[in-house]
């Protein structure tokens, strides 16, 4: 993607978990300062593979924390997976950098503090989830009063009209194939429970310093209108694309370098093949975790943050295969249930709730 902007850039430092061969051949073409590998083993290896170059190879998450904050660094692309980003986050907010936001959760787990930081330090956030690039993309040049809502559209997932009695018994495999997205496995079973559009309401609440009950959820099967804007005039703007992440990725490296679109080489949208477009309310008595957001984020505090943590707890119990899809429910609304609220928490106190949670869940199977 940074090949296809047409800036000038020079890649100061890669990230990765432990895909080390792929990592390698980035390093190779870009020839970054750094490269940072999550797990020490994995980070010990790439330094053995890249010795014969001048790359210095970090790991854990002070390396992520280093990398993200660093003086040099003038953008940050948090694609990170998951709550781990929370850190990255704020530490690349707190040296003022300007960030690329494909990781929900720190938003969800930290946004109140996030934004404000952001304010404080004039590190700007630019959305590359496809739901709140659309939503950047519509509202840009607008007044903020005159936005009414925002409506974030959802595929509803593989499991689009069944019950919660449907849900007791579908598998592994069932859940991760998803209709119009290839995404990693975690997001897809984020996507089959309707939990990652919770989590994008949350994010968007911060993103664009709007209310809750103004921020609307509509399932639209074919990904195709990303997100829409309604105005106070009732007038609505949307953003169309393919169901592709490029477009977002490529979008927030242009805007970033030249405050514009760029060229890029891509399949053209043609509507009249598609044809139609539908849309419908989604079904909150079985995908109940778009309103628990709702709820956890008007609540405020340290909630958003333990939902976030025992949903990421349960999902992961459910890819190993020692839970049943309808569990991740069960789980993530007993957690948000029984904590007891910190309101107006630091940055502590959201990490040692997010890792009470998490390690509690993890101990029970």
């Amino acid at each position: 993607m940074i090949e296809e902007t047409g800036a000038d850039y020079k890649v100061l430092a890669l990230c990765a978990n432990n895909n080390i061969k792929l990592l390698e051949l980035q390093a190779r073409k870009f020839k970054p300062e750094f490269c940072v590998v999550y797990s020490e083993h994995h980070a010990r290896e790439l330094k053995t593979k890249l010795n014969d170059t001048s790359i210095k190879v970090l790991s854990g998450i002070e390396g992520i924390n280093f990398i993200a904050s660093h003086e040099r660094a003038d953008y940050v692309i948090n694609a990170l997976m998951g709550q781990i980003g929370i850190m990255p986050t704020l530490a690349a907010v707190e040296a003022g950098r300007n960030i690329g936001l494909a990781n929900k959760e720190p938003l969800v787990c930290a946004g109140e503090l996030i934004m404000r930081r952001s304010r404080e330090t004039g590190a700007r956030i630019l959305p590359v989830d496809s739901e709140h690039c659309a939503v950047f993309q519509c509202i840009l040049g607008e007044e903020p009063n005159d936005i009414e809502k925002l409506i974030l559209t959802a595929s509803g997932g593989p499991f689009y009209g069944k019950s919660r009695t449907d849900l007791e018994n579908v598998s592994l495999a069932q859940t991760l194939k998803h209709p119009t997205w290839n995404m990693g496995k975690k997001i897809t079973v984020d996507s089959a429970t309707m939990m990652n559009k919770g989590l994008e309401l949350i994010e968007a609440r911060w993103l664009f310093d709007i209310m809750p009950e103004n921020i609307e959820i509509l399932i639209h099967r074919e990904s195709i209108v990303h997100s829409l804007v309604q105005f106070i005039d009732k007038s609505v703007i949307a953003q169309l694309s393919l169901p592709d992440m490029k477009f977002c990725i490529h979008y927030a490296l242009s805007f970033h370098s030249k405050n514009k679109r760029e060229k890029r080489r891509a399949e053209e949208l043609d509507l009249a093949q598609i044809k139609n477009l539908s849309f419908a309310p989604p079904d909150n008595q079985t995908f109940i975790f778009p309103e628990l957001a709702r709820f956890a984020v008007n609540e405020g505090g340290t909630l958003p943050a333990v939902m976030n943590a025992a949903n990421e707890a349960a999902v992961d119990l459910f890819l190993a295969e020692k839970i049943k899809f309808s569990d991740i429910f069960e789980l993530v609304e007993r957690s948000a249930a029984c904590h007891k609220n910190i309101k107006n928490p630091n940055i502590d106190d959201i990490i040692d709730c997010v890792n009470e949670t998490s390690n509690r869940i993890r101990s029970e199977y």
